[in-house]
Formats: structure tokens, C-alpha cells, sequence
């Protein structure tokens, strides 16, 4: 982000310890160009993210971690059941309607010119009821 500052430069003073201004110095070359946008920017990132330089980020950052793990394997467990209730049963189902539903494949009737009026040429219902008759 880059911070627009003044054209008109209003300074103020600010009292530090040389070894602490020293560091500030070394530290503001890092992140900005001037000493005042370093400032802006910590002061905003402190302020946008509700943090205090007297707290420690450890304790926070280690109960963010466990929750967010937490929460992850939650995700987890909730993918495994649908999975493992909805959609393996579904594609089984399917899977039998789909081979039961492929056309079995039956040999051609070709017209047979050669047709017998004896018992065993005769389909299997009239050779029954002529059996029966007899």
C-alpha cells in the first residue's frame, strides 16, 4: 500500500534512544521510503488488526492454529460421510441400472424357408397343446 504524504511537511519531533532510533532507521530502508510513511504503516497495521504490541502473537497464533485445524477436520469428516453415505450407494445404484438397462444382445431370426409341420419344428406352445391333445 502506498501512502501519500503531505506536499506540505508539517514535522514534529519525536524523542527516542539513539540505539532504538538507530534500529527504527534501519528497519524504515525495509518497508518505506521516508521514516514517516514506516510509521504510518505500523501504526495502521497495528490498528487494522486489532493488535497491541503488548500482547504476544505466540498464545493467539497457536489457538488460531487449533481451531483452524479443528474446523479443517471437521470439513474433512463431513466430505468422508457424504461420500461414504450418498455418493458411493448413488453410483452403485447406477451402475446396476446401467447394466441391467444394456440391450442384451439376441441373435437375428432369419426367415427359414424350410419349414416342417412334425412336432419338434413347431415352436414350443403349439407342440404343448398338440401334446395335450393327444
Amino acid at each position: 500500500m502506498k501512502y501519500n504524504m503531505d506536499k506540505d511537511f508539517d514535522f514534529s519531533a519525536v524523542s527516542l534512544k539513539r540505539s532504538v532510533a538507530d534500529r527504527f532507521r534501519l528497519f524504515s530502508k525495509k518497508i518505506a521510503p521516508s521514516h514517516s510513511e514506516t510509521l504510518s504503516m505500523m501504526m495502521d497495521f497495528f490498528e487494522n488488526n486489532s493488535l497491541s504490541p503488548h500482547e504476544e502473537l505466540g498464545p493467539n497464533m497457536i489457538h488460531l492454529e487449533k481451531n483452524l485445524k479443528s474446523r479443517i477436520n471437521a470439513v474433512i469428516a463431513i466430505i468422508r460421510d457424504i461420500e461414504k453415505n450418498q455418493t458411493k450407494p448413488t453410483v452403485a445404484m447406477l451402475q446396476a441400472l446401467f447394466e441391467e438397462a444394456e440391450p442384451k444382445k439376441k441373435p437375428l431370426i432369419l426367415e427359414n424357408n424350410n419349414f416342417r409341420a412334425d412336432k419338434e419344428s413347431q415352436p414350443p406352445d403349439a407342440y404343448n397343446r398338440n401334446r395335450l391333445k393327444s
